[in-house]
């Protein structure tokens, strides 16, 4: 009898074991009434809860994604499904080991922040991919910013990871964005000449104007900056406020310069579309010394109109939204 004994103990022993073996993999369902196009899932009470993106495309509402779950990972979570109209659904300590279903109802959104949009974000501004995972803006878009998040023309966010790396004298930052990859626009080396046709492309006023990326026209105006400066160059083609840190491009779809800065008023017709870009030289020099090796267009490109030149950018350009407090 004693040498069955630890057969018979075998099978009671063995699903009490497999009751603790924690979850490979867990799943989330949107039934929150809209699409989501992020989902930050960090510890629970994580003091500083800056996580990635996990979704790599939107989550249509109905549907459901699962993840793989590494063995180390943390079992419980605080869970964020930011939604298409800029709220966010949020499920906080939920056990992903013990209930790997994880479903987003209406009743999770959370009310709107009483702050407005604007406030909410702290600022917006454009930017652009120039190598995978790395974004070109200004500096001054990204400056104090707690949260920086990219919107992609098709609606999926994306989030920028610290350090970024910035000059403030150039006004040229570089952000680090996980995930993040794509076609990229290339730089032209040499300067352009006065009286060449160039093209911005960016996210001016969000919020205010429609959600698509703008494309306006100009010319280069001049090889200098405010009072001479040499590291700038000036152009024509009307800028607002969100088009800061965008590509200035020439008509090979080559960025020529950053877009920084306008100088005008409302009372004086005589400053009207004075604009001022970063010049691609310095920017190419300022990627490098950054560790980012930006791609260099051929002259041999044949010139493109400006439609197909905006197709162009479209597929590197990103909104560049700015939290100056936590959200």
């Amino acid at each position: 009898m004693r040498r069955l004994l630890p057969f018979l103990l075998l099978p009671l022993l063995a699903p009490s074991a497999l009751a603790q073996s924690p979850a490979s993999s867990w799943r989330v369902t949107n039934r929150t009434g809209q699409a989501a196009n992020g989902l930050i899932a960090t510890e629970a009470g994580a003091t500083n809860p800056r996580g990635r993106n996990r979704l790599r495309e939107p989550l249509a509402d109905g549907a459901e994604k699962r993840f793989r779950r590494k063995a180390e990972a943390p079992c419980r979570l605080d869970l964020r499904l930011r939604l298409a109209d800029g709220r966010e659904a949020v499920i906080s300590g939920h056990d992903v080991c013990a209930q790997p279903a994880v479903l987003f109802e209406p009743s999770s959104i959370q009310a709107a922040s009483g702050r407005s949009p604007a406030a909410a974000r702290g600022n917006t501004g454009t930017g652009f991919l120039v190598a995978p995972e790395r974004v070109m803006t200004n500096q001054h878009v990204v400056d104090g910013c707690a949260r920086i998040t990219l919107r992609a023309p098709s609606g999926y966010r994306f989030n920028a990871v610290a350090p970024v790396q910035a000059n403030r004298e150039l006004d040229l930052a570089v952000l680090h964005v996980p995930g993040l990859t794509g076609p990229t626009l290339p730089f032209r080396a040499e300067a352009p000449r006065r009286g060449e046709d160039v093209i911005t492309y960016g996210h001016p006023l969000a919020g205010v104007l429609s959600a698509d990326p703008k494309l306006t026209r100009g010319e280069v105006s001049g090889l200098g900056g405010f009072r001479g400066d040499p590291t700038r160059l000036q152009f024509s083609a009307p800028l607002q406020p969100g088009n800061s840190g965008g590509p200035l491009l020439d008509m090979r779809a080559r960025v020529v310069g950053i877009t920084t800065a306008s100088l005008g008023g409302r009372r004086s017709e005589a400053l009207q579309n004075v604009n001022f870009a970063v010049k691609s030289d310095r920017a190419i020099a300022f990627l490098r010394a950054a560790g980012v090796t930006p791609a260099l267009g051929a002259d041999s490109t044949p010139e493109r109109g400006a439609v197909e030149v905006g197709e162009t950018a479209n597929r590197a350009v990103y909104l560049i939204q700015c939290e100056k407090t936590p959200g």
